[in-house]
């Protein structure tokens, strides 16, 4: 006799408060792909990769991102969820590869913020060098010691998530508080640099076909996908937003002004500075350019930049997050203890708090890596390779559900089928590409960031402690999310959209 699949929901909790507009959508856009973070520490990697064509690596990534964005937008009018990729790949293609989706993301986006909280301690640690705190106290406070970095970077940590508990949009407005700060800091340098730089502008910097080689080519496209990384953010608070529309109109606004940023910004630190000097200087490539560019101590303002946007990335990356656990948790593909939402703040602050617990723990392993720029390096490489494969499944999700639009409405079928169709092959292909490359590229496992195996390694890992979850939802806690692959809270969010926004693939 077959067993019955228990579909009974979870216990009710109080709902979450939908108090959010489209400023709100933008600033946790913005703050979570940290700009500011990527030009000023992440430029010197790119440029390793891709010598003086990081704005042409740059350009193209935007292309099948702008695919992913078409894809999460129309996805997201159809069926608003916090959940969104878990939700809409389970529904569309298969709730295994749903569950991975949601997996994927939720596992990259802790492991980015363990690695990212030492990069915040290690700024925090440069600002109060400069600011004279460490002769003051008797200290000697080393900004390149993963290990103290690692620790003030869990100080801060707690503190976000303090504030992202006690309420989303307190913590939205805060973070345009210092979105306005970071970005008037970075385009005034940048600014200066492109009028007063010596090694002048050269069209090939746009040219993506001078990148000869296929393998660096594919490694500056993950890297520089994982510049845009975290537009997304949006979407895990459409059941926070009081317009689901709002959700969309944010993360594409975001998303626009990334583009423009990165571009404004790496060719200000090609006119400064030559790739050797850019490689050279590697995370630190934004404080270097305000000292070679002002005086103390205005010299410090792209310091206090970089930790601004850390910190805002920190905060905008426990949010989402701790609203994906919940939706898991809703479907039982998760624990009951994702699905506590306070009464007092309206969040689900149980989670919250459970998320900033498990980066912190994994901040703690990464000290098995001595330097912090390879931890920096390490981390990008590894995540870079799960956020192409949950990106693409979730264009494919998006063009699996609306290919009827090709018969029907042509024009919308372009935005819904085509752009996220060709956008998802685009990144799976480039992501398996670069994984063969990793594989044959070393004969030996080594923990270092330049170790091919060390690089496929960690994703690996990640897809298949993913597979081995989705079986304990699937067979222990014998989640409904396997029936069909539909969310618990699809009825309810489906009610919610508007009107013209109506599927006609349903």
């Amino acid at each position: 006799m077959a067993r019955t699949v228990r579909t009974t929901p979870p216990p009710h909790h109080p709902p979450l408060r939908r108090s959010l507009g489209v400023v709100d959508g933008v600033a946790l856009a913005a703050s979570s792909t940290a700009a500011t973070t990527s030009v000023g520490i992440g430029m010197g990697a790119l440029a390793a990769t891709v010598g003086a064509q990081a704005p042409a690596i740059l350009i193209v990534a935007f292309l099948p991102i702008l695919g992913i964005a078409a894809a999460y937008a129309r996805l997201s009018r159809d069926e608003p969820n916090m959940g969104s990729g878990y939700v809409w790949v389970g529904r569309s293609l298969g709730p295994w590869l749903g569950f991975l989706t949601g997996w994927v993301t939720l596992v990259g986006t802790v492991i980015f913020m363990a690695y990212t909280s030492a990069v915040t301690g290690s700024v925090v640690l440069q600002f109060a060098g400069k600011a004279g705190l460490h002769e003051a106290a008797g200290l000697r406070l080393d900004p390149n010691s993963t290990a103290l970095s690692t620790a003030v970077g869990l100080v801060v940590l707690v503190a976000v998530t303090v504030t992202a508990v006690t309420g989303v949009r307190k913590a939205t407005r805060f973070q345009t508080w210092l979105l306005v700060f970071e970005y008037a800091v970075l385009l005034g340098f940048c600014g200066m640099a492109l009028v007063t730089g010596d090694h002048s502008f050269d069209w090939a910097w746009l040219n993506p076909f001078a990148v000869e080689d296929g393998t660096a080519f594919a490694k500056g496209l993950v890297l520089a996908v994982f510049f845009f990384w975290g537009w997304d953010a949006a979407f895990a608070v459409a059941e926070e937003t009081r317009d689901v529309r709002d959700v969309g109109r944010g993360g594409f606004i975001a998303l626009l002004t990334m583009l423009a940023i990165f571009l404004y910004g790496a060719i200000a630190f090609q006119r400064e500075l030559s790739v050797p000097e850019l490689i050279a200087e590697g995370p630190q490539g934004l404080t270097h350019l305000g000292a070679m560019l002002a005086d103390e101590p205005w010299a410090t303002l792209p310091l206090l930049a970089l930790m601004c946007s850390a910190v805002a990335s920190l905060q905008s990356s426990v949010i989402p997050t701790a609203r994906g656990l919940l939706a898991m948790g809703r479907d039982r593909t998760m624990g009951p203890v994702w699905t506590r939402v306070s009464p007092r703040f309206g969040s689900p602050a149980v989670g919250t708090v459970l998320v900033m617990s498990i980066a912190a723990a994994v901040a703690l392993l990464a000290l098995a890596i001595p330097k912090l720029n390879e931890m920096i390096l390490a981390a990008v490489n590894s995540i870079g390779l799960t956020v192409a494969l949950y990106y693409g499944l979730t264009a494919l999700a998006c063009a699996a559900r609306f290919r009827p639009l090709l018969r029907t409405a042509p024009g919308q079928a372009l935005r819904a089928v085509v752009a996220p169709g060709l956008a998802g092959i685009a990144l799976l292909g480039v992501g398996g590409y670069l994984g063969y490359s990793y594989l044959t590229q070393s004969d030996h496992f080594e923990l270092s960031p330049d170790n091919g195996w060390f690089m496929l390694t960690v994703p690996a890992a990640v897809i298949v402690s993913g597979l081995l979850m989705a079986a304990v939802a699937k067979y222990g806690r014998r989640s409904p999310y396997f029936v069909r692959g539909r969310s618990a809270a699809s009825a309810a969010a489906v009610s919610a959209r508007p009107a013209d926004s109506q599927s006609p693939s349903h």
